[in-house]
């Protein structure tokens, strides 16, 4: 089996390998990448089947909704990545993630990366470095002026679930820089393209 790593957008053709990447229980507790796309109260009211079925809508509507990174023919790897506006809880003004002036969430070339997943023998591998490489591409090639993310400054282990944002070392090392600072340990940092 080949170590090489491809990515491609997650198109309606590829749901059955996202949905084999994500498991039976979508991801991370059954959240099947829509916490940032449901209000709290609503995402957690939602059955997970519901939350499925409405991300695998958003899939089909298109445009892709982030990349899929593969070792072969196996799906291992997720990147949430598109308009910000894609992504409405991201843009709430209470998180770490509320958009700058500069930067408004319906400029459709603010792009943002709000989250990854990767399967579980695949993490703590440094496969966020390839796949944000592969993200800065795909956003440069789609029109996004400007690219930004919310990662961490610091977690227990390189294998722990709320990585599901990035570490900041990761996106410091693809040039992003750090702009504003709303929630402590969350810098907003971005790349311009």
């Amino acid at each position: 089996m080949s170590d090489a790593l491809t990515f491609a957008p997650l198109t309606p053709d590829r749901i059955p390998d996202w949905e084999a990447l994500f498991g039976p229980s979508g991801a991370c507790y059954g959240c099947w990448c829509t916490h940032y796309r449901l209000r709290s109260k609503i995402r957690q009211d939602m059955p997970d089947a519901e939350r499925h079925a409405l991300m695998v809508a958003r899939i089909r509507s298109g445009p892709p909704p982030g990349l899929l990174a593969y070792r072969g023919a196996s799906a291992i790897g997720w990147m949430q990545i598109g308009p910000r506006a894609d992504v409405p809880e991201w843009n709430n003004p209470r998180r770490a993630t509320t958009p700058l002036p500069d930067a408004p969430a319906d400029d459709a070339s603010v792009w943002a990366i709000s989250c990854f997943f990767f399967a579980r023998p695949e993490r703590g591998r440094g496969l966020s470095h390839p796949m944000l490489a592969a993200g800065i591409a795909h956003a440069r090639a789609s029109g996004a002026r400007l690219l930004e993310a919310a990662p961490m400054d610091q977690a227990r282990q390189s294998k722990s679930i709320g990585l599901y944002v990035g570490s900041t070392r990761v996106f410091e090392k693809a040039g992003f820089r750090e702009v504003a600072r709303q929630k402590p340990g969350r810098p907003l940092m971005r790349l311009e393209l």
